[in-house]
């Protein structure tokens, strides 16, 4: 609760000064976030009140850029919309990922929000994406295989897969191919895997393995990334068209095969 309430005071003192814009707000806020975590030693734990407001925030922004869409002509002036709502998606998503963070996993656990119960791979990815606006069939695409939740998204082109190849040579790989949030695919599991403008890459999913919840690790925490010998990635954010359905409120057909 303190942490809710120090980050929407410290929102609308930056808001009644006028000095910076949404984006830059929402950044400065989330900062504010990231340095009481680090204060709390008894580690993470499920942010459902600063996930609502989150989600809520975002969901205003989302419609806004998809006023300014329909009502813009074709050319530079949606690009720049398309842009926008990147940027947005790239520094919102990982901090509502974040508010899971210590969710308890379960195989078959269905909870929509975090720390509302148990949360499997699948429904933590489905869940996110709801949430911060996709238009998804929440239980049907959390039941995916993993390559079938990113063809919910992206075209088989658009999608990366690599068999059998060296963990550090992978994500050599994934740092070359640009800042984004990528869906990861694994052996048996989906993930989230998040690439900032400073290269960092951080790994952030339901782990069936230790310490069984949902976890942000580093390159090097990552067992569960390492450890599997198929992966598939796609830059959901860097998609031009996932990125003009968004905002549009248009509909992400589950993919099955």
């Amino acid at each position: 609760m303190r942490r809710l309430l120090l980050r929407v005071v410290f929102s609308l003192i930056v808001i009644s000064l006028g000095l910076i814009g949404w984006t830059q707000r929402h950044y400065v806020a989330a900062r504010v976030d990231q340095l009481l975590v680090s204060q709390n030693t008894s580690g993470p734990a499920p942010d459902l009140a600063t996930y609502k407001v989150l989600s809520r925030d975002l969901e205003e922004h989302r419609r806004r850029l998809g006023r300014r869409y329909l009502n813009s002509p074709p050319g530079n002036m949606r690009e720049n919309i398309i842009f926008q709502a990147r940027e947005l998606l790239q520094l919102s998503l990982p901090h509502l990922m974040r508010c899971w963070l210590g969710t308890p996993w379960d195989f078959n656990g269905t909870a929509h929000e975090p720390g509302t119960g148990k949360v499997a791979c699948g429904y933590f990815v489905s869940s996110v994406l709801q949430d911060a606006g996709f238009l998804v069939e929440w239980a049907p695409l959390a039941q995916q295989a993993s390559q079938n939740i990113l063809g919910t998204f992206l075209p088989a082109e658009k999608m990366t897969i690599r068999v059998g190849m060296d963990y550090d040579l992978f994500l050599d790989e994934m740092l070359l191919s640009g800042p984004g949030v990528y869906i990861v695919g694994l052996d048996s599991h989906v993930a989230f895997l998040v690439i900032n403008e400073s290269q960092e890459l951080r790994f952030i999913h339901s782990s069936g393995s230790s310490p069984y919840c949902v976890v942000d690790e580093s390159r090097e925490q990552s067992q569960v990334l390492r450890s599997s010998n198929y992966r598939v990635t796609g830059n959901l954010t860097a998609s031009a068209q996932v990125m003009r359905k968004w905002p549009q409120g248009e509909t992400f057909t589950t993919f099955t095969r």
